[in-house]
């Protein structure tokens, strides 16, 4: 082996709370042996990327963070950005990850080396060789931005949301917000009161539900540090309450109707003007597209220096924006809140598996994994945020620690079955995916009549998980060794081994 290649047993990509999750609990496991490869200089992942004014979770604090990491001290009831970064740092600290983060090694390409059954990583910061390689690289990590026609001659600043342009001042600036997703929201109220005029460009009005946000006190604070049981049951029963939703998402989209008379008249107490509301009332079932949540937002698009405008953007010519319906409006700044590549991750355009093709080229029809973890054809490669893993009503790192629970029992595995390396069948992967469409196919996100990130090119929801979150707890318990071929040592012939009571043939 070259000396120049740095070997390791696990190559963890990406710094956010999946991969600093993987990292605990490889720790945990016994596993030291590992890097965590970070294409920036400090972790945080989408939490450190996204700074743009207003930027906050919609999931609550407690819910959203670590169950083995709890923190007494969130200040609010639903985080601020500054506030997810700086505890992530803390997990960093307080879990001894430091030495094992690379930061500034992008991964540019991973390919599986089926002789010497590992992989082989080049990075920005040098070549890994790895045993296994964990994907944290997230689906909100590299944002979409539209072709527009125009666009790179336009003077003025352009930039998505999770690059925010700090340099720039929008004091008294024209500026053109395009998108009202989860970004916009937050950002259109709180650039509203310094810029000049404010277009808002909305192909799709959103559904928004009141933000039912508060301060921690510091006796509630205190509360929670010195009876850490406390913090742990209001985890329980925000989860709880998620819990019971989860039926009106996957089962009965019918019962969105109470969220959705909600949601009616908080447009009807923010917006006075009939006609702005009328083009902010969405025509499709809450829930199809995500569920937003602000005080703030409608009270700025009714601001006199705010324009909203209901015609999707067309052309950049010279210094204006262009809509669909051929109206004009000359802008200093454009800014997009357009999402991100979600349903075609670049992480796909970099991994090469064992017959030689990218895992994009693999995907060509659609994502897929086992359990939202494994892929036929790619050994000893695993997802955090995988295929169908994505929730609609819930915290993330739920879902996260469930895969943690996935990953660790697959490297047991490996070990008690001296195979070099599993590989999903492309049987199981196919029965995981059916079962997994068919249950999508009566969500709301299939049913409610919108078009969004949760569906790919094809129509097909590869995305969302159409279940609890302690269904998917279950899924991902216990790796089923029935589900994977068994790959033998580099050199070895196939033996048998004893894995779980069961026998289970190693393929050489």
């Amino acid at each position: 082996m070259d000396d120049d290649v740095e070997h390791v047993r696990v190559a963890v990509i990406g710094s956010g709370f999946g991969g600093l999750g993987a990292a605990v609990r490889l720790r945990r496991e016994g596993i030291t042996d590992f890097v965590v490869l970070e294409r920036a200089e400090a972790v945080g992942g989408t939490w450190r990327d996204n700074s743009y004014p207003g930027c906050a979770c919609d999931v609550p604090s407690h819910l959203y963070s670590f169950s083995f990491a709890p923190n007494p001290d969130w200040p609010r009831a639903f985080s601020g950005q500054e506030h997810i970064r700086a505890y992530l740092e803390r997990v960093t600290d307080t879990f001894g990850l430091r030495p094992h983060l690379r930061f500034g090694a992008e991964v540019q390409q991973a390919r599986w080396d089926t002789e010497a059954r590992h992989w082989h990583l080049t990075t920005a910061a040098g070549e890994f060789t790895a045993d296994v390689v964990v994907s944290a690289t997230g689906p909100l990590s590299d944002p979409k931005i539209p072709e527009v026609p125009g666009i790179e001659d336009f003077p003025g600043a352009v930039f998505h949301s999770s690059r925010w342009d700090h340099d720039l001042d929008l004091k008294g600036k024209r500026v053109a917000m395009v998108g009202t997703g989860a970004s916009a929201i937050q950002i259109v109220p709180s650039i509203q009161p310094e810029v000049g005029k404010l277009t808002v460009i909305q192909r799709t009005p959103p559904w928004v539900m009141p933000r039912v946000d508060r301060p921690i006190g510091a006796a509630e604070r205190w509360l929670h540090g010195a009876v850490p049981g406390t913090a742990k049951m209001r985890r329980g029963v925000l989860w709880l309450i998620r819990e019971f939703q989860v039926g009106a998402f996957v089962k009965r989209p019918k019962l969105m109707k109470a969220a959705e008379r909600v949601a009616r008249a908080h447009l009807r107490r923010s917006v006075k003007d009939p006609g702005l509301r009328a083009r902010l009332t969405p025509d499709y079932t809450i829930g199809c597209k995500r569920i937003l949540l602000s005080n703030t937002y409608y009270p700025a698009l009714s601001q006199p220096n705010t324009e909203v405008v209901t015609s999707a953007l067309k052309e950049v010519r010279g210094s204006s924006v262009v809509t669909a319906d051929g109206t004009e409006r000359e802008v200093d700044a454009i800014i997009f809140g357009t999402g991100f590549r979600v349903t075609d991750m670049p992480i796909g355009d970099r991994v090469i598996g064992s017959d030689g093709r990218t895992l994009s080229e693999h995907w060509k029809d659609g994502m897929a994994a086992l359990r939202g973890c494994t892929v036929d054809g790619f050994p000893n490669l695993l997802f955090i945020i995988g295929p169908n893993t994505g929730l609609g009503n819930s915290s993330m790192i739920l879902m996260i620690e469930s895969s943690l629970n996935y990953v660790a029992d697959y490297l047991r595995a490996l070990e008690r079955s001296g195979a070099a390396a599993l590989d999903a069948k492309p049987a199981a992967v196919t029965a995981w995916n059916q079962e997994m469409q068919r249950r999508a196919s009566r969500t709301v996100w299939n049913t409610g009549g919108c078009k969004s990130w949760y569906l790919d090119a094809n129509g097909r929801n590869t995305t969302a998980w159409p279940g609890t979150t302690a269904e998917f707890r279950r899924a991902t318990r216990q790796l089923k060794l029935s589900e994977y071929n068994l790959l033998a040592p580099a050199g070895d012939k196939p033996v048998t081994a004893a894995v779980t009571g069961r026998s289970a043939e190693v393929a050489s």
